[in-house]
C-alpha cells in the first residue's frame, strides 16, 4: 500500500485544508436564511417533513397548554404540573457522496479533479452544519467505501472530512479502478437515506453508468438530489500536440493528436457525456452543477446559483 503524502497544493489536500473551507462558506449563499432566499431553496423543504417537532424543554403548566403534553414524571417529582415544550424541526439529513478514485487523480487546470471534489464536499458540509442540518456521507472510489452516518454535530462532519483527506492522500495512478463504484455508493445511499433527505453527489463526469442512473432515479422519488460531475479541460478536448504516449499498469497507448478526426471523435464523446447528465437531471427534475478544474470553486458556484435565479437568461 502506498504511504500517505503531505498536502501538495492543487494535487493533494489535507484535513487542515478541508477544515479551512469553513471560512469560504460566507462567500456564497448555498442555503436559505431567515429573510433571505437562496436559489437552492428548492433543496430545503418549504414545509416541515416527518414528525415536525423536536423536544425543547419542560416548564410549569400554564392555562391553555395541551394536557397531552404534560410531563407526568416531572409533575410527580415536583408535585406541580409541568408540560413539555417543542420546537419546529427544520433540519434534515444531508448526505454527501464524494468520489476519490484514480480517474480523478488528474488535472490540467488550477488543481486536480480529486482536490476540487474534496473542496466541494467540504464547502457543502460546512454550509449544511451552519444551517443546522444533520451531515454525513460516503467517500468512495478504488477501495472500500467509508461511511459516516448523518448527525447534527461538528464531530460528524470532521469524521467525514478526515476520511476524505486520508483517501485523497493515498490516491495514485496505478490503483485498480473498482467497476461502477458510483452505482455501489448510490445503492448504499438508497439503503440509509430516509424520505426528505438531500443527497449531494460529487463524482467524475465519466462515472455515470446505467446502474447509477437507475439508482439516481429511485433516489429522486423521495430525496432531493444535487449532482456535481467533475471534469478537466482535457476530458473535453485534445490539444494538437503531436504523438502522445500513455502507459498505465503495463498497458500502452499512442495517440496522434494532429489527427483532426481523432480530436473530433474525442470531443463528441465528451459532449455525449455532458448531454447524458443534462438529460438525466431534466428527466428527474433535480439540480445539476458541473464543476471544472479550469476555475475556482466559489466562482463556479456563484455562476450556477445566478443561472438558477428566476428571470435569468441562459
Amino acid at each position: 500500500m502506498p504511504t500517505p503524502h503531505t498536502a501538495e497544493p492543487g494535487i493533494r489536500i489535507g484535513l487542515s485544508d478541508l477544515i479551512d473551507m469553513r471560512h469560504r462558506v460566507r462567500e456564497v449563499q448555498l442555503f436559505s436564511r431567515p429573510g433571505q432566499r437562496s436559489p437552492l431553496v428548492g433543496l430545503h423543504p418549504s414545509k416541515l417533513r416527518g414528525r415536525g417537532v423536536d423536544f425543547d424543554q419542560v416548564r410549569v403548566y400554564q392555562a391553555g397548554d395541551d394536557v397531552r403534553n404534560i410531563d407526568w414524571r416531572v409533575t410527580a417529582r415536583t408535585q406541580e404540573p409541568h408540560t413539555k415544550l417543542f420546537h419546529e424541526e427544520r433540519e434534515r439529513p444531508i448526505y454527501i457522496l464524494i468520489e476519490q478514485s484514480q480517474r480523478l487523480f488528474f488535472g490540467s487546470g488550477l488543481l486536480f479533479k480529486s482536490v476540487l471534489a474534496a473542496q466541494a464536499a467540504a464547502l457543502f458540509g460546512w454550509a449544511a452544519l451552519d444551517h443546522n442540518d444533520r451531515i454525513g456521507g460516503l467517500v468512495f472510489g478504488d477501495g472500500e467505501p467509508h461511511e459516516i452516518k448523518p448527525r447534527r454535530s461538528k464531530q460528524s462532519l470532521l469524521q467525514l472530512l478526515n476520511r476524505l483527506a486520508r483517501v485523497n492522500q493515498l490516491l495514485h495512478t496505478d490503483a485498480t479502478p473498482q467497476p461502477d463504484s458510483l452505482g455501489l455508493a448510490l445503492r448504499r445511499a438508497r439503503e440509509v437515506l430516509r424520505p426528505g433527505s438531500l443527497a449531494i453527489v460529487v463524482c467524475d463526469e465519466r462515472a455515470l453508468s446505467e446502474q447509477a442512473e437507475q439508482h439516481l432515479s429511485m433516489l429522486s422519488r423521495h430525496c432531493d438530489l444535487l449532482l456535481m460531475p467533475v471534469s478537466d479541460p482535457l476530458d473535453h478536448a485534445l490539444p494538437a500536440a503531436g504523438l502522445l504516449r500513455f502507459a498505465q499498469r503495463g498497458a500502452q497507448l499512442e495517440l496522434d493528436t494532429l489527427d483532426a478526426s481523432l480530436r473530433q471523435a474525442y470531443h463528441q464523446q465528451a459532449q455525449a457525456r455532458i448531454e447524458r447528465w443534462e438529460v438525466l437531471t431534466q428527466k428527474l427534475r433535480v439540480v445539476l452543477m458541473p464543476l471544472t478544474t479550469r476555475s475556482d470553486l466559489i466562482e463556479q458556484l456563484r455562476e450556477h446559483l445566478s443561472a438558477q435565479r428566476p428571470g435569468h437568461n441562459r
